[in-house]
């Protein structure tokens, strides 16, 4: 983005933050509110993003700002999914408790088999080897949509893209894919 800029005044953290806030604010935004659906909590998690940025150790300037701000995003997530679980780890009932016949409680049992569980994981790592076969932003375009369930036209803010554009790549990657593992079912 800036790369002309000079070894001997590199960009601080703070004009950093405010260049990438004036840019990702809004995708940022989106990303978290299709995930905790409260305005109030996707600002502080937008605004969480930015301090980490400012307080990010070392001078190295940040090469893929994307990513690392998604990075970042999907890391406070996951913390606050951890401590919404301890949160409210007193309000489940112990699988250990005394009387209880776990056969007449068919919510608690696992519906997902070890087996299953590996294939599919199997079958993750094998779509995303065949997406590295793809250009970097094909990969990256195709993941915001189909995984982050970003819109066409949050993607293109991000890249620069027009919302056509975007939906190009989709379908560039999404003919990679039927290509090596057929259609769609």
């Amino acid at each position: 983005m800036h790369a002309n800029r000079s070894s001997a005044h590199p960009e601080s953290p703070a004009e950093l933050a405010r260049r990438l806030d004036a840019r990702y604010r809004t995708p940022l935004m989106n990303y978290f509110l299709r995930r905790v659906r409260d305005r109030a909590e996707a600002e502080d998690l937008t605004q969480e993003v930015f301090l980490r940025i400012v307080r990010r150790p070392g001078d190295e300037p940040l090469e893929n700002a994307e990513v690392f701000l998604f990075s970042i995003a999907a890391n406070l997530l996951r913390d606050r999914a951890r401590r919404a679980q301890t949160r409210h780890a007193a309000d489940h009932r112990s699988l250990d408790a005394p009387g209880e016949d776990l056969s007449q409680s068919p919510s608690l049992i696992e519906a997902r088999a070890p087996e299953r569980v590996l294939m599919s994981q199997e079958s993750l790592a094998e779509v995303l080897r065949a997406l590295d076969e793809l250009g970097e932003r094909t990969r990256d375009i195709f993941i915001l949509y189909k995984l982050e369930k970003m819109k066409h036209r949050e993607i293109g803010a991000l890249y620069g893209l027009s919302a056509s554009a975007v939906e190009k790549y989709v379908r560039k990657a999404t003919a990679h894919l039927a290509r090596l593992f057929g259609p769609a079912s």
